[in-house]
């Protein structure tokens, strides 16, 4: 929980010898007036007797509020990852779903092959220029799952080396796509959320487009293994289309230090407008998990089981992705 230092009590010259409050206190009491404020807006914005869309828009003005409130109180929580699950559901997630259900108009099959306690660790497929789909699945679990579970992505060096967008993704869950980072959150029961592609995925032209890139080495795999965590594949449609890479300028993405720099029919033509994605419609299934009482303690130390077993996660992602597409109506309805 965060804490804000006390101070020494302070006389002020002006007054008449009245000790200054607290900086705490002074928290506290512009928390009791946001929360005030929060009420009054609402009665203001709602009036009496408007009905149950007034009344919900009520509740989600003064959750505002409270949730205000919390953070000049410092009173939330951040754990050693930087994960702040308060922001993350009242503001990230928030921002997100409007992209989540009217732009791409997601479908979720399989959500509830998630356990609802305990570690499980999602391997996905990683597609699309721009890692949307990371965003779209760990808002999938988020909001589809009944436990309304927090998926924690591992993510690559890039994210956290950005000016700003590395300290917004550890607020979010998001941490380095390390063994030892992924697992002391599975043994601590998290959800965890991989990409085994990287930019070998998301970098790929159009024309490659839902052919699964090669998967590593399984080190994704060895983390489930000695952490006795199910393996759950994850396929995603959609997410080829948003930004479909026509080309690449490899010279010039060497010089920003990026892995790639794509050309897509907008952009860079139509400037800022072109990272606009295109709206195409998304389905994401989460597979039948592998459990690792299939296998004995030390399984992971056997490295022929680790190559079958991360070429059989591979394969039903893969397989998965051809039946998705055999069920999407077009690309974007």
């Amino acid at each position: 929980m965060t804490t804000v230092p006390e101070e020494s009590t302070r006389l002020d010259p002006a007054s008449s010898g009245e000790p200054d409050p607290a900086p705490t206190d002074r928290l506290g009491r512009a928390g009791e007036l946001a929360e005030q404020v929060g009420a009054e807006l609402a009665d203001l914005l709602l009036g009496a007797g408007r009905g149950i869309e007034d009344a919900e828009l009520r509740r989600r003005v003064e959750h505002l509020f409270t949730f205000l409130r919390r953070r000049l109180a410092g009173d939330y929580e951040v754990d050693d990852f930087g994960f702040d699950p308060e922001l993350t559901g009242t503001v990230l997630l928030s921002l997100l779903r409007p992209l989540y259900r009217q732009w791409f108009r997601v479908e979720v099959r399989g959500v509830e092959n998630i356990p609802d306690t305990g570690g499980a660790l999602v391997v996905s497929n990683h597609a699309g220029t721009i890692a949307l789909d990371a965003l779209m699945v760990q808002l999938a679990v988020h909001d589809e799952h009944p436990a309304r579970r927090n998926l924690r992505p591992l993510g690559a060096d890039l994210v956290f080396g950005l000016p700003g967008l590395g300290h917004l993704a550890r607020k979010g869950g998001a941490t380095l796509a390390s063994t030892d980072d992924a697992e002391r959150l599975l043994s601590r029961g998290e959800v965890v959320g991989v990409w085994p592609e990287g930019y070998k995925g998301t970098g790929k032209p159009f024309s490659e487009r839902y052919k699964l890139q090669r998967f590593g080495r399984g080190g994704f795999v060895t983390s489930a293994l000695r952490t006795r965590t199910p393996i759950v594949p994850c396929a995603v449609v959609g997410s080829e289309e948003t930004y479909p890479m026509l080309g690449n300028l490899p010279g010039l993405a060497r010089l920003l230090g990026l892995p790639y720099l794509p050309i897509t029919p907008t952009w860079p033509w139509l400037g800022v407008l072109g990272m606009i994605p295109l709206p195409s419609k998304w389905l994401i299934e989460f597979c039948e998990p592998v459990a690792p009482g299939e296998f004995e303690a030390g399984a992971q130390d056997d490295p022929m089981l680790v190559f079958d077993l991360t070429d059989r996660v591979r394969r039903t992602i893969q397989q998965t992705l051809y039946t998705l597409l055999l069920r999407r109506r077009s690309v974007f309805f």
